[in-house]
């Protein structure tokens, strides 16, 4: 008797089936992104107030601070920095002791995801190396200042585990924490702005 294949599949609010194994353009769409990242929490959950800080929240200020430091970066980059945990949505926010157990298999799939998305927002399926870079580092800052406003951390030990360069960025901004819906929204609405200025041409 055949066995029969396992699911590789999510179906999406949108109607869309992603395949993770094999992630096409087609099958990604903004909403069904900005509605996952909402609802997936970042720092698995351990973090402090009323409602769950989310890779949504996190993404939007990762470009933030990838704006702010380099504010003559093109449209294009700025939406690669909003979109860098975009495969979340499906595979959900592994911390990092979790990806460093599971190995190269996450790696993979987190890449062929990103790939994909990149090429159904008109970026390139790998990111230049610079900018990426860039986008990494705006991560970390953005790790370090979460670490210590909302995770728990002593600002002591955030600083070994989260090194930046001094003056990297504004580490005395708020963090925002509010109801998924309205992290959704904001996600959405900073998606349009960046992809009105890459149509034209900024």
């Amino acid at each position: 008797m055949a066995t029969r294949p396992k699911r590789a599949w999510q179906r999406m609010l949108s109607g869309r089936r992603l395949d993770l194994l094999d992630p096409t353009p087609f099958d990604i769409e903004i909403e069904d992104i900005a509605h996952g990242l909402a609802f997936v929490a970042r720092w698995n959950g351990q973090t402090c107030g009323d409602w769950p800080y989310s890779v949504a929240e996190h993404s939007l200020l990762v470009e933030r601070i990838f704006s702010h430091a380099h504010p003559d970066s093109e449209a294009c980059w700025r939406l690669a920095a909003l979109l860098h945990d975009a495969p979340e949505y499906v595979i959900g926010d592994m911390i990092s002791p979790v990806k460093s157990a599971l190995g190269q298999e996450y790696g993979m799939m987190d890449e062929r995801l990103a790939s994909a998305i990149h090429r159904r927002f008109g970026l390139p399926a790998a990111l230049p190396a610079p900018v990426k870079k860039r986008i990494k580092m705006a991560d970390r800052i953005s790790a370090r200042m979460e670490a210590t406003a909302i995770a728990g951390f002593a600002d002591a030990e955030a600083r070994r585990l989260f090194p930046v360069p001094s003056l990297a960025a504004p580490l005395d901004w708020q963090i925002t924490l509010r109801p998924p819906a309205e992290t959704r929204a904001a996600y959405l609405a900073r998606f349009a702005e960046l992809i009105a200025l890459m149509d034209r041409g900024h």
